[in-house]
């Protein structure tokens, strides 16, 4: 697919899990077992299985995702890194403060970024308050606007789950992608109207509900309390009580031979299953791992789930097409 201007494969590499611990307060927001010679390992194999796109944040880690990355990409100027800011972070601390997405914090906020990556121009810029107010999100534009004008960034866009807070600004000539939650489990319609309708690139976070649809884990797996999906912070509770949401393990029981049709592996299936909804989808699955980006460029060895599997998976699932927040993260 193009992006950017710039053929590349359907399919990126998130950097959240790889960032290591992060807080807010004395909450853990980051995943558990991160190491850094094992996450330049895996850099390298995505690179190597053909990913060329890595999609990380500032408050990765607070900070430590995007350093790691400048390390892992050191050479392959054609890599392409998303990055996110509206976060205000702490590296020494490895704090994480939500509450700083005003306009005199975009342009510095940027600068950094640009340090940690060690590159001249970020690819694409997102705001990564999902729940902004569209006002409030204005000004950041404007600044990023300024930065696009500045040769700082390529583009910018919004990593948020509200269609209408997309829509207020896809007419933007450098607003080019939108960032949110999707995957089979929880499908976002509204969303990929608004990206569809307005010719915007897509790109899919929790595409294998933070690790659920890998198949690692059943009824009995225990998550660890330092791992955020231990916790109570998410905003889709895939993991309930740090042990899997029954609300989602049985329905994703219930499609588990769908999703392996063809020799796929449940991850595949589950990439698979989003190009089959549209081909703006850039599904990026979080690793950390050697393992688990194998596991995850194997997918491009497969065309996307054919038409009479998607259909079988709907009437599987049977989901409310009149819930109002279906596909909306919060």
């Amino acid at each position: 697919m193009m992006f950017l201007d710039q053929k590349i494969a359907p399919l990126g590499m998130g950097c959240w899990p790889i960032g290591g611990p992060m807080f807010s307060g004395d909450q853990p927001l980051g995943y558990t077992n991160s190491d850094d010679t094992e996450s330049l390992r895996a850099i390298h194999a995505a690179l190597d299985g053909g990913i060329q796109l890595f999609d990380t944040a500032a408050a990765y880690g607070a900070g430590h995702a995007e350093r790691l990355l400048a390390r892992g990409l050191k050479g392959h100027r054609e890599a392409m890194v998303v990055t996110k800011v509206g976060i205000t972070i702490d590296e020494a601390t490895k704090q994480l403060t939500f509450e700083d997405a005003t306009p005199e914090a975009i342009q510095p906020a940027i600068d950094q970024c640009l340090s940690r990556l060690d590159r001249d121009r970020i690819d694409l810029m997102l705001l990564h308050q999902n729940g902004l107010s569209v006002a409030q999100a204005e000004a950041v534009f404007d600044e990023m606007e300024k930065a696009c004008d500045a040769g700082k960034i390529r583009a910018y866009g919004w990593s948020t789950d509200f269609a209408d807070s997309a829509t207020a600004f896809a007419q933007r000539p450098n607003f080019t992608a939108v960032q949110h939650a999707m995957n089979v489990l929880l499908d976002a319609p509204r969303m990929q109207d608004v990206a569809q309708n307005h010719d915007l690139t897509a790109l899919i976070r929790s595409p294998l509900a933070m690790g659920l649809l890998s198949g690692k884990y059943g009824a009995a797996s225990k998550i660890p309390s330092d791992d955020i999906r231990g916790t109570d912070n998410l905003m889709v509770k895939y993991f309930d009580g740090a042990r899997p949401n029954p609300e989602f393990l049985e329905p994703f029981e219930a499609i588990r031979d769908l999703l392996t049709t063809d020799g796929r592996s449940l991850i595949q299936g589950a990439i698979c299953w989003l190009w089959a909804k549209g081909e703006m989808n850039i599904p990026i699955p979080g690793a950390r791992a050697v393992e688990q980006i194998h596991g995850i460029t194997g997918a491009l060895q497969h065309p996307p789930l054919s038409s009479h599997v998607m259909e079988e998976i709907e009437t599987v699932l049977r989901r409310d097409p009149d819930d109002p927040h279906a596909d909306e993260e919060r």
